[in-house]
């Protein structure tokens, strides 16, 4: 079996409509879900949102509940 010689991407510049042009970005968590944790790519000049990725290699969170 062929192994792909990677395993996920990470952007690292996207198109930003309000700056009109391809721009660095940043990733921010946004939420821990079961399937995988959400984060959010925001425009590195002006921080307006311009992608989400949900992360589904992500480590499962165990919650131990005291009695």
């Amino acid at each position: 079996m062929r192994q792909s010689s990677y395993e996920e991407f990470e952007a690292t510049s996207l198109y930003c409509p309000r700056c009109k042009a391809a721009v660095p970005v940043r990733k921010r968590l946004l939420l821990v879900l079961p399937e995988g944790d959400e984060y959010e790519y925001l425009c590195a000049y002006c921080s307006s949102s311009v992608g989400i990725k949900v992360d589904k290699n992500a480590p499962q969170i165990e919650l131990v509940l005291k009695p």
